[in-house]
């Protein structure tokens, strides 16, 4: 251990993306390579001797507890757990650390020795996994509101190589089976009728790790919320929802020394007729088993919407992946696809 084909397949992943900035201690990670790689994991990472390096991704992360911010971390897969190497620019919730992990270095960009904060989820903790929709993002779940991360790949490749890998992983763990089912009777068996909706789709593990998958009823609860927005409800049974896709708002910074941008993680929802921004919450829902209220905030918020008529032109940028696109509307007043949701009923 390891093959060559492994240490070449996680030196392949070890690429932050180029859009993210990270600070410098993640930047030095990226930077290694091959058996640096796997030392580094198992010198400074690795809780257990014995546990082995399977899987390395980037990804951005969300935790539960702080649900709109979003750090940039590397995902280490083994045998025994899952850490998450934090930018140290993403702060504790622990007051004792909180501290530690505000104070800057003022030596860090001339020692070669830099600090990074490590998130650690253990298998064995592990209860569920929620895939998002069309792949574009999943949630780990464990046995508390500190132990509950998403994952917001915004690649259906990437959430799908991470899920094969993950239960690939808890094949090999050693848990007591489940209990036998109890024989159903006679009225359970045949009383039950079916309503002809489909549950959300399960994928339970032979090491009890639940795996969810959406069904289609999300899709539909997604387009009456989106019908909402638009006329009204009358548009229903017409409206497609063509794609779904998490994506960043550039917002430039003016008066900066460089041409800096902003992103912003946005929802992105293209139907026939109009083009919607949503902010998502991608870590709330569906609600945890242990959670005693519903969360402060709906799944979807319309920040934006446009309709597709509206639309002058589309410019897009000739870099490689992630591309960037712009689209131009023409302002026509009167017209405004949001005048509806800011006007009073109530009033004159």
């Amino acid at each position: 251990y390891p093959s060559e084909f492994l240490i070449q397949k996680i030196t392949e992943d070890n690429q932050i993306p180029v859009h993210l900035h990270v600070s410098m201690s993640l930047q030095y990670v990226a930077g290694l390579k091959g058996n640096a790689l796997v030392e580094l994991f198992h010198g400074n990472i690795a809780e257990v001797e014995n546990e082995e390096l399977r899987h390395l991704m980037w990804s951005s992360v969300l935790f539960y507890k702080t649900p709109t911010v979003e750090v940039m971390a590397c995902v280490l897969l083994s045998t025994k757990a899952i850490y998450f190497l934090l930018d140290d620019s993403f702060i504790q919730a622990d007051e004792h650390q909180s501290d530690f992990w505000k104070k800057e270095n003022s030596d860090c960009e001339n020692s070669p020795f830099h600090l990074s904060c490590c998130f650690v989820l253990k298998l064995n903790d592990l209860q569920s996994v929620n895939v998002g929709l069309f792949d574009q993002y999943f949630r780990i779940t464990g046995h508390s509101a500190d132990h509950i991360v998403t994952c917001l790949t915004r690649d259906s490749y990437n959430t799908h190589t991470f899920i094969q890998q993950l239960m690939a992983v808890l094949s090999l763990l050693a848990r007591t089976p489940s209990p036998e089912p109890v024989d159903k009777d006679f009225y359970s068996e045949f009383g039950s009728k079916n309503t002809g909706k489909m549950e959300n789709y399960e994928l339970i593990h032979s090491s009890r790790v639940k795996f969810i998958y959406p069904n289609e009823e999300e899709i539909g609860d997604l387009a009456f919320l989106v019908a909402e927005k638009m006329d009204g409800l009358a548009n229903l049974q017409f409206l497609n929802i063509l794609l779904y896709v998490l994506a960043f708002q550039v917002n430039h910074i003016e008066g900066s020394a460089q041409n800096t941008s902003l992103l912003q993680p946005k929802t992105l929802i293209l139907t026939s007729s109009d083009l919607f921004l949503f902010d998502e919450d991608y870590i709330s829902y569906p609600l945890p088993e242990f959670a005693k209220e519903p969360p402060k905030r709906d799944k979807y918020q319309l920040a934006d919407g446009r309709r597709i008529r509206d639309l002058d032109r589309v410019l897009m940028g000739y870099q490689t992946y992630p591309q960037a696109l712009t689209f131009v509307f023409d302002d026509v007043q009167n017209q405004d696809l949001m005048q509806n949701l800011t006007l009073d009923h109530f009033g004159e």
